[in-house]
C-alpha cells in the first residue's frame, strides 16, 4: 500500500518561503515519477513540479520556474518542494503524488506533461496561503 504524507504548509507573506515535504512509503521502484500539484478554490488541479526518481530529471510549471525547487532524498524516501519568493497566486492546497512504475519513454512524456491523470497515488494535501 503506497502512502504519501505531506507536511510543511502554512501561511506566509508575499516574498516569503516555505518548504513542503512528502514522506513516501509502500513501494521501492525507482522507475517512476513523483511530483507536486496544487489546486486553488474553483480551479483545476495543476502540476507544479515533478521529478523522475530513477534519473533525477525535473520539470517545472512556467509559473514557478526560478522560484520553486523540487528534490528527492532516496535514503529517506522523502520528496521536498522548496518555495521561495511566494506570491498570493501561489495560494492553494498542495498535493504530493506518485506514478506507478513506468517505461523510460512513458516517464519522460509524463514528466513534461505533468498531467494529474498520469499519477496514481496521492497524499491528503497541505494548505499554503500567501498574503499580500
Amino acid at each position: 500500500q503506497v502512502q504519501l504524507v505531506e507536511s510543511g504548509g502554512g501561511s506566509v507573506q508575499a516574498g516569503g518561503s516555505l518548504t513542503l515535504s512528502c514522506a513516501a512509503s509502500g513501494y521501492t521502484s525507482s522507475r517512476n515519477l513523483m511530483g507536486w500539484f496544487r489546486q486553488a478554490p474553483e480551479k483545476e488541479r495543476e502540476g507544479v513540479a515533478d521529478i523522475y526518481i530513477g534519473g533525477g530529471s525535473t520539470y517545472y510549471a512556467d509559473s514557478v520556474k526560478g522560484r520553486f525547487t523540487i528534490s528527492q532524498d532516496n535514503a529517506k524516501n522523502t520528496l521536498t518542494l522548496q518555495m521561495n519568493s511566494l506570491k498570493p497566486e501561489d495560494t492553494a492546497m498542495y498535493y504530493c503524488a506518485a506514478t506507478r512504475e513506468l517505461s523510460w519513454w512513458a516517464a519522460i512524456r509524463a514528466l513534461r506533461s505533468m498531467s494529474p491523470a498520469d499519477f496514481s497515488y496521492w497524499g491528503q494535501g497541505t494548505q499554503v496561503t500567501v498574503s499580500s
